[in-house]
């Protein structure tokens, strides 16, 4: 059991889409068998590491991107264009806050999308604009961008 726990250890932290590691599953072994003469701990280890590869292929993985939270404060006329923006990068606007003359705009976007906001954001406002972003929680990928990914890091392989 531990060799072959080793072999899906192994083979989860390779993945199976395009060898971003694999997270959120159970296995379970069920039965096994001994040989004394062909029975070897590397055997079991890739035992393991192909049943992992075979079951996770007919699991239809999905890739998972980092959510941030994202509090925007911007001036009132500024605030459509923020929005838009968060739609934009495929944020989704949870809710806005009145702070005086300012507005608070909080959204959820991925990080993906969010790694050159501050340029963006400091254009939009005047400089008048800014943000501060945590971590959330990790979501799905949509379907197109996922293919994508998958296809660029198959290339730098080759």
């Amino acid at each position: 059991i531990p060799a072959v726990e080793k072999g899906i250890v192994e083979s989860c932290q390779k993945g199976v889409l395009a060898g971003f590691p694999c997270v959120d599953f159970k296995v379970t072994l069920d039965d096994g068998s001994y040989h004394a003469v062909d029975s070897s701990e590397m055997a079991f280890k890739i035992a393991g590491s192909l049943a992992f590869k075979k079951a996770a292929e007919q699991a239809q993985p999905v890739l998972l991107e980092p959510i941030m939270k994202v509090t925007v404060t911007t001036p009132d006329e500024f605030m459509g264009d923020i929005m838009n923006h968060q739609y934009g990068r495929r944020g989704r606007v949870l809710g806005m806050d009145s702070a005086g003359k300012n507005q608070i705009i909080n959204a959820q976007v991925p990080m993906a999308e969010f790694l050159t906001y501050a340029p963006d954001l400091r254009s939009m406002t005047a400089g008048r604009g800014m943000y501060t972003m945590e971590f959330s929680h990790y979501d799905e990928v949509p379907a197109q961008i996922s293919e994508k990914i998958v296809e660029e890091v198959n290339k730098s392989k080759e």
